[in-house]
């Protein structure tokens, strides 16, 4: 019994033995199993990690073939260096010699156009000086715009084709037109003056001459009145009568009338008549002028001679003491106003009557003048038909042809 409970206590103490190294083992074999499973994952993710690295190195070999292949097909045998090494030497030979050609070519060329520049400069001096010259001598007292122009054209050619012409230059030829243009306006000034001098004297001479006529003519009525005086004084046997009292007036206007035409000649009595024609000089154009005749009409009658189309017709005749300071207050007045802006001289004034009014009113004081132009001869011209036109030239031909007829019978 006690055996069999030995055996028993043996067998447990054997099976619990054995249980204990099972257990061991199987937590052993757990930790085995944990292991290999830690094991495989790291395995898993190395072989991860090895298969991007490999496709990553397939792909930079892929790369790196190609960029082989690259510089494979991109080498050069060295002959074919050879050749171009030549090739390359005898180019930088030819270059060489090209340079030093272009750098002959160049010092020529640049002798040449020193040539060619000193050419211009002489050529265009001597054009200026030649331009100049002739503008100099053809400069006269109404073309100075002109001439200034042209000597400006001439300095824009100058330079146009080279040759410079400096400013302070420049300046000094427009100086030089200026006070050559002076010298020319009292060069003509001077002419005019002895041209105008010589005219006075013509005129004077006609107005003496007409002068001498009316004093004739009033010596001749002063001794008929005195003759027919001391016939009413004999008649009269002492006695005033209203006859002699007449001749006596007479006698007495005569004389008096006689010393105002001898005095007039020692004064600058005359006219200032002012005049337009319309059909000459269109309208609104008007003549300030004057004039020392006896009848100022008479020069109003030259002006309006074979030299315009149609006569004058007179808007003011202004009878004064002091006629040639109130001519000269009118033009000074009415000096921008002048048509002719290059000649002074010329008395004719783009204005109208009612200024030239005022200015005379202003200097001389009110005077009566006609506004509206009559024009009679101008509007007729225009208003005459074809007809009658042909009908006066054949009355004007008629004219002529008696008048041929007669020139031959004498």
């Amino acid at each position: 019994m006690a055996y069999i409970v030995v055996a028993l206590l043996g067998m447990a103490g054997g099976a619990f033995c054995v249980f204990i190294i099972l257990e061991a083992r199987r937590k052993r074999l757990r930790e085995l199993r944990e292991e290999h499973r830690a094991r495989s994952q790291t395995l898993e993710i190395a072989s991860q990690a090895y298969s991007a690295k490999r496709a990553a190195f397939e792909t930079e070999l892929a790369q790196f073939k190609a960029a082989e292949a690259a510089l494979a097909s991109s080498v050069v045998p060295y002959r074919e260096l050879q050749e171009e090494n030549a090739i390359v030497k005898r180019d930088l030979h030819n270059l060489e010699l090209h340079v030093r050609k272009l750098k002959l070519d160049q010092e020529l060329q640049s002798k040449t156009q020193e040539s060619l520049d000193l050419k211009v400069k002489d050529l265009g001096a001597r054009y200026l000086k030649e331009n100049v010259k002739w503008l100099g001598s053809s400069l006269n007292a109404h073309n100075f715009a002109s001439c200034k122009q042209r000597l400006q054209d001439v300095i824009d050619r100058c330079r146009g084709i080279g040759f410079d012409v400096p400013a302070p230059y420049e300046s000094q030829l427009h100086t030089e037109l200026r006070e050559e243009y002076q010298r020319v306006v009292r060069a003509a000034f001077e002419r005019e003056e002895q041209a105008r001098i010589k005219a006075q004297i013509r005129e004077e001479q006609l107005r003496q001459r007409e002068v001498d006529r009316e004093l004739a003519q009033l010596e001749r009525e002063r001794e008929a009145i005195n003759v027919a005086l001391e016939k009413a004084l004999a008649d009269a046997r002492g006695q005033y009568s209203e006859e002699v009292e007449r001749l006596k007036a007479r006698l007495a206007e005569a004389e008096e009338k006689k010393r105002a035409v001898s005095q007039a000649q020692l004064t600058k009595a005359g006219h200032v008549y002012v005049i337009s024609n319309i059909g000459s000089f269109g309208d609104g154009v008007f003549k300030v002028g004057l004039t020392r005749r006896l009848d100022p009409h008479d020069r109003v009658k030259e002006l309006g001679s074979a030299s315009v189309p149609f006569p004058f017709d007179v808007h003011m005749m202004i009878s004064c003491k002091d006629a040639p300071t109130l001519e000269c207050a009118l033009h000074r007045k009415l000096f921008k106003l002048r048509i002719n802006k290059a000649n002074p001289r010329k008395e004719f004034f783009k204005t109208d009557i009612a200024t030239i009014a005022s200015v005379v009113k202003e200097h001389h004081g009110e005077i009566d003048y006609i506004a509206d132009a009559e024009a009679l001869q101008y509007r007729q011209s225009l208003e005459m038909s074809d007809e009658d036109q042909q009908f006066v030239e054949s009355v004007y031909a008629g004219l002529d042809d008696d008048g041929d007829a007669l020139a031959e019978d004498v």
